[in-house]
């Protein structure tokens, strides 16, 4: 027999929707348990872009993807939620009534979590980084191969090449160039999908004579033991270039996979769970979708509207565990049992 793990709401996804709907529900005094795939609390803000900057945070006019993240792991330490890393819900087992719900939550690690609700704040799903098709590039990964920038210090002092034209590629290209030996931009084509005011500035610097920038595709790569040396770029004209590269970090966009999700009669939309505005409740009695897994008209993929849509599903399962109990709603600027549970007072 599995053993049975009681809670009151399990929240499958730990990224930053997740993370601030445990504060939402322990001011209401519901307990959790939260289970995600990747080994540490973050999602996305904490394994792709850790030390990127981020601007449109409430009260934040600037903080990195890991300072939220650490932030908000502060601010939930008063409710001693339950964290169940490296491991993924892989079936929901609906045991109770629409009325009075009550789910089954097989872990890949065979324990069953029991929970009189479920929040799905899982993201686009787990993700993988979109490999360039060059031979031989797994002997580097890891090492001088990385397809996400997680601690910038690792790239300082090295010749770095960026390949890609998107955002994230542009981003890192104008972040990483004060600190590296000497950076090189690759792309296909002298056409960049990224932000216009990125694009600008990475051309200023290619202009100055800051930064390298080569129309192409990398077509081999040289090293020993996992270490870079160099790569040979391939232009349109079928002339090949030998660059100096130490650290190579590939951006070609992430394989998002939704994963046992898609397999507990959620009605997904292209991947995509509807939800209701009002509690941002499923066709599920019960299970819940917040951040950018969900989807209703004018959704927006904000990290701050995930926020706002935890503080409505937290609202309506508060019914779900507390039947016989009268919600009433206080704000923690001027409720006195608010500030107790936050240790404030």
């Amino acid at each position: 027999m599995s053993e049975i793990i009681k809670t009151d709401v399990v929240i499958v996804g730990a990224g930053p929707a997740g993370l601030f709907a445990v504060f939402e529900l322990g001011l209401l005094d519901i307990k959790c348990h939260l289970v995600d795939i990747l080994p540490k609390a973050g999602g996305q803000c904490s394994e792709l872009y850790p030390e990127k900057p981020i601007y449109d945070i409430p009260g934040y006019p600037i903080v990195t993807g890991q300072g939220l993240v650490d932030h908000l792991l502060k601010q939930i330490e008063p409710f001693h939620p339950t964290f169940h890393f490296g491991e993924m819900v892989e079936g929901l087992k609906a045991v109770g009534t629409p009325e009075a719900p009550l789910f089954h939550l097989r872990m890949s690690g065979d324990a069953i979590l029991e929970a009189k609700a479920v929040i799905v704040a899982a993201g686009g799903g787990s993700f993988q980084p979109k490999k360039p098709p060059i031979e031989g590039i797994e002997a580097y990964e890891g090492k001088s191969v990385f397809y996400a920038v997680r601690k910038m210090e690792d790239f300082r002092g090295r010749h770095v090449v960026i390949v890609g034209g998107g955002d994230s590629a542009l981003d890192w290209t104008l972040n990483l160039q004060p600190i590296v030996k000497r950076l090189t931009l690759i792309h296909r084509r002298d056409d960049f999908r990224a932000a216009p005011h990125s694009v600008k500035a990475m051309r200023d610097l290619v202009a100055n004579g800051q930064i390298d920038l080569h129309i192409g595709q990398v077509s081999s790569l040289r090293g020993e033991a996992g270490e870079l040396s160099s790569l040979a770029v391939k232009g349109a004209d079928g002339s090949v270039t030998d660059l100096a590269c130490e650290r190579l970090i590939p951006f070609f966009g992430l394989t998002m996979k939704l994963g046992p999700v898609s397999e507990w009669g959620l009605n997904l939309h292209e991947n995509l769970v509807p939800v209701d505005t009002e509690r941002f409740e499923t066709n599920i009695p019960g299970v819940f979708a917040i951040g950018d897994i969900n989807s209703y008209p004018g959704k927006l993929k904000l990290i701050l509207c995930g926020f706002h849509e935890g503080a409505l599903a937290a609202q309506r399962i508060y019914h779900y565990v507390f039947p016989d109990k009268r919600l009433t709603f206080q704000y923690t600027t001027s409720s006195s049992n608010l500030q107790k549970k936050l240790g404030v007072v």
